[in-house]
């Protein structure tokens, strides 16, 4: 889940304005011309931080390594967040410094708040997250605070982290729909997504935390949010709750978006969500991409190894639709083999 320049009270969205106002971007629609589309990888962090179950140290860093050994360009390591509340995360400075990191691969960490971002600054991270909802009652129920009080926390992190030369990444949850006030207003979302970006996050992730969306209403609230951030500083965030994660990242794509979050074997997801198949799996969004044409980096069959991997180690079977094909296909192929010897 997602849980901040100055420390007065939040008056106007100017308080927080660190870029000057965009012009209107016009809506563009996808190629098929080996264009490239950033895989953020959030299965270590996102996807393992609501698992019950211990996940040793180990673990995770071989997983961390994996998929960065898999080509993928971004892989968020872990969060820098109290063991309290998420205990999952507890060992997060030992999954951070022991990682073997690979050349031009990014690994953020989640800041909350500023403990977190010194945390993560003690262990030379050089990307962070911060995050925020759309929704009042979210980020009450979720961060124990009003949208004002959350907007206010993370424009601390971010200036922190632009001191400090650090990249920022905002990640903004309940773009379309909530669990608890339902429907959310395109134009709400817009004018969040307008005020992390400047702020001074590069990027804005939009989340559809509960998997609610279609790809009508990911079209109109792109509209919305396409008025004031450039297509290149936004991405996607899925959940395929109802089976709709692919079609909404597709159109995304026509938009222009060339970002998407995806997760491995589909780990994670939102707990709020009864019923939620998670976030959308990596494996599937790679064949999609590779089918259409787009450039990835990522090694399919090395990712559909991962997430075999990583799901028998929690036990379960991947959530990769893709995944269990393939691993299907490898069977019968081998099966077919071993009859002709």
């Amino acid at each position: 889940m997602h849980r901040l320049l100055r420390t007065s009270p939040l008056r106007c969205s100017a308080q927080l304005s660190y870029r000057q106002p965009l012009k209107v971007f016009p809506r563009q629609l996808y190629s098929t011309s080996n264009e490239f589309v950033k895989i953020v990888e959030v299965g270590p962090r996102d996807g393992l931080q609501n698992e019950k179950q211990v996940i040793p140290t180990p673990i995770k860093v071989q997983l961390i390594e994996r998929l960065a050994d898999a080509g993928l360009p971004v892989v968020e390591a872990t969060s820098f967040v109290s063991p309290k509340w998420v205990p999952q995360m507890g060992d997060n400075r030992e999954v951070f410094t022991t990682i073997k990191k690979k050349a031009g691969v990014f690994y953020p960490v989640l800041t909350p708040n500023l403990k977190g971002l010194e945390g993560a600054v003690a262990v030379g991270a050089n990307e962070v997250a911060v995050f925020t909802a759309v929704t009042e009652s979210f980020n009450r129920k979720n961060t124990n605070c009003s949208t004002e009080e959350s907007l206010n926390r993370v424009s601390q992190v971010v200036k922190q982290a632009l001191e400090q030369k650090l990249r920022v990444r905002g990640y903004l949850s309940c773009v379309l729909g909530c669990p608890y006030e339902g429907q959310v207003a395109p134009e709400k979302v817009g004018e969040m997504a307008q005020k992390l970006y400047e702020m001074g996050c590069y990027e804005i992730s939009l989340g559809d935390t509960i998997g609610v969306g279609t790809p009508g209403s990911m079209a109109t609230m792109l509209d919305q949010v396409l008025k004031t951030v450039p297509a290149e500083a936004v991405a996607v965030h899925c959940h395929d709750t109802y089976g709709q994660a692919l079609a909404n990242i597709l159109k995304a794509l026509e938009y222009g978006i060339r970002v998407v979050d995806s997760s491995v074997a589909g780990l994670g997801g939102c707990p709020f969500a009864p019923g939620a198949k998670g976030n959308v799996a990596t494996e599937d969004v790679v064949y999609m991409l590779h089918g259409l044409g787009f450039k990835t980096n990522a090694d399919l069959n090395k990712l559909v190894d991962i997430g075999r991997w990583i799901s028998d180690e929690l036990g379960r079977e991947t959530n990769s639709r893709a995944g269990a094909a393939l691993l299907a296909v490898r069977q019968r192929k081998l099966q077919m083999k071993e009859s002709k010897l």
